[in-house]
C-alpha cells in the first residue's frame, strides 16, 4: 500500500523515494545486467591490445615502442566519447547515447580486425575508444538512477566489475584464441558481442524515469516505465518529482558541476581517477610484455594479467557493500593505499610465480576495486541534471591518465627500465590518489538529494 510520504494529497509522486520504499523488482535486476553487460564488453573491448601486443608485434615484425601510439589511440578516443556523451544523455536521454554509444564500439572493433598496417590500426582504435568512453558513464548513471538509495553504491560497483570481468576474460579467453587463430580473433569477438547486445538494448532497456521527470517528457511516459516496479502505486500518481526540481536551477550541466557546492568535489573526483587509471592501464597494457621480457611464456603472461583484472572482479562488490554502510571515502582511500602496496611487492616478486600471480591477484583487487567504486561516488554527488556529465566528465578526464599510464610504460620500456623499477613508480599515483579522495571526504562530502 502506498504511504502519504510516498503519494501526498497533491498526486505527486516522489521518484527516488518511491523507488527507495519498494523491494527490488524483476525489471530493475534486468537493467543491472544490461548495464553490466555493456560494460563487460567495454571492459573486453578496451584491454584488446594489451593482450594481443605480443603477438601483434611477433605477425607483424615491428618493435613494442612502435604500439606506444595504438595502445594510447582507444584511450584517446574514450576521452572524446566520455567528454561528448554525458552533456548529450543529459539533454537528450541515456537510452539512445547508450545504444549508439554500444553500435560504435562494436563496428568499428570488428572493422579494426582487418587491420592491415599500423595506421589503420590506429584510426580504427580511435574510432573504437569514442564508443567505449561514452558506454560506461551512462550506462552508471541510468542505473542509479533506478536503485534505492540503501543499494546503490553496492548495484552500481556491482555492474562496474563487469568492467574488470571483461578485461579478464579478454585475458583468458586470448590465451586460448590468439595461439589458434591469431590476434585478429580478439577483436572480432569484441565487435559481434556489442552488435548483437546493442539490439537487445533497444528492446529491454528502459529511459530514466528521473530524467524523464527533470526534462518534463510527460507524466504518461514516466509511468510507463515505472509501472514494472510497483504498478499500483504509480497508477495512483497524477504527476511525478524528484527532489532536484525544487533545489537545483540551472540547466546549464558545466554551469551546475563547477557551481560551489560541486566544484571542489568535482576537481577532486577528476585527480582520483586520474591517478587510479596511470595505475591501471600502464599495467593492463604492459605486464604481459613485461613479464614476456623476464622469460614468461605467451600463454603465462596472458594468464596473469588478466589475474589484475579478475581482482577487481573479486573486490568491486566488496567495496560496493562497504560504501553504503561506511564513509565511502574511507572506503575508496583505504584500497588505493594497498593498492601502491602491493604493486611495489609484485615488483619485489619476480621469479616466485606463485607469489607473482597471487600479487597481481591482490594488486588487482586492491586499485581495480577502487576504481570500480568511483563512478558510484561521482553518481550519488551530482543531482540528475548534471549526473550524466558528472560522471562521464570525471571519466573522461581521467582518461588522460589512462593515456599517461600507457606512454609511460612505452617510455620507461623504452629508457631500459626493468620490472622492479616499472612497478615501484606506481607507488606514487596511488599515493596522490589515497589523498585526493580523502580531500575530498572533508571538504565536499554530501550525496545529492
Amino acid at each position: 500500500m502506498t504511504s502519504s510520504a510516498q503519494l501526498p494529497s497533491t498526486g505527486t509522486l516522489d521518484v527516488q523515494t518511491f523507488i527507495n520504499a519498494q523491494p527490488l523488482s524483476r525489471y530493475q535486476l534486468r537493467i543491472v545486467l544490461l548495464c553490466f553487460l555493456i560494460v563487460f564488453l567495454d571492459g573486453l573491448d578496451t584491454a584488446a591490445m594489451g593482450f594481443i601486443a605480443p603477438a601483434l608485434t611477433q605477425d607483424w615484425g615491428i618493435d613494442r615502442a612502435s604500439l606506444g601510439p595504438v595502445m594510447s589511440a582507444a584511450l584517446i578516443g574514450m576521452v572524446f566519447g566520455a567528454l561528448g556523451s554525458g552533456p548529450l544523455a543529459d539533454r537528450f536521454g541515456r537510452k539512445g547515447v547508450l545504444v549508439g554509444a554500444v553500435s560504435l564500439f562494436g563496428l568499428f572493433s570488428l572493422i579494426s580486425a582487418f587491420s592491415a598496417n599500423l595506421d589503420q590500426l590506429l584510426a580504427l582504435r580511435l574510432l573504437t575508444g569514442v564508443g567505449l568512453g561514452a558506454a560506461m558513464p551512462n550506462a552508471t548513471t541510468l542505473l542509479s538512477e533506478y536503485t534505492p538509495e540503501r543499494l546503490k553504491s553496492l548495484l552500481v560497483t556491482s555492474m562496474f566489475c563487469g568492467f574488470n570481468l571483461g578485461m579478464a576474460f579478454g585475458g583468458f579467453i586470448s590465451a586460448k584464441l590468439i595461439p589458434l587463430f591469431g590476434w585478429h580473433s580478439l577483436l572480432l569477438l569484441g565487435g559481434l558481442l556489442p552488435l548483437l547486445l546493442a539490439l537487445v538494448l533497444l528492446v529491454g532497456l528502459p529511459e530514466s524515469a528521473r530524467f524523464l521527470v527533470v526534462r518534463n517528457r510527460g507524466a504518461e511516459r514516466v509511468r510507463a516505465v515505472l509501472k514494472p516496479i510497483a504498478a499500483a502505486e504509480v497508477a495512483l500518481a497524477q504527476a511525478f518529482s524528484v527532489p532536484e526540481q525544487k533545489t537545483v536551477q540551472s540547466r546549464n550541466v558545466f554551469q551546475l558541476i563547477f557551481s560551489g557546492t560541486y566544484s571542489a568535489g568535482t576537481l577532486l573526483l577528476w585527480l582520483t581517477y586520474f591517478m587510479g587509471l596511470v595505475i591501471v592501464y600502464l599495467l593492463t597494457s604492459w605486464l604481459p610484455t613485461l613479464m614476456r621480457d623476464s622469460g614468461a611464456s605467451l600463454e603465462q603472461a596472458a594468464m596473469i594479467g588478466a589475474l589484475f583484472q579478475f581482482g577487481g572482479v573479486l573486490s568491486s562488490v566488496a567495496v560496493g557493500w562497504a560504501m553504503d554502510r561506511f564513509n565511502p571515502h574511507k572506503v575508496i582511500g583505504v584500497f588505493y593505499c594497498l593498492a601502491g602496496v602491493f604493486a611495489y611487492c609484485v615488483g619485489q616478486s619476480l621469479g616466485k610465480v606463485t607469489l607473482l600471480a597471487t600479487l597481481v591477484l591482490l594488486a588487482g583487487m586492491c586499485v581495480n576495486g577502487a576504481q570500480s567504486a568511483m563512478p558510484s561516488l561521482a553518481a550519488r554527488f551530482y543531482p540528475t541534471q548534471g549526473r550524466a556529465t558528472g560522471v562521464s566528465w570525471m571519466l573522461g578526464i581521467g582518461r588522460f591518465g589512462a593515456i599517461l599510464g600507457a606512454w609511460i610504460g612505452a617510455t620507461l620500456l623504452g629508457l631500459g627500465w626493468n620490472f622492479e623499477q616499472v612497478l615501484t613508480a606506481l607507488v606514487l599515483p596511488a599515493a596522490i590518489a589515497t589523498s585526493a579522495v580523502l580531500i575530498k571526504g572533508l571538504v565536499s562530502h554530501a550525496d545529492a538529494t
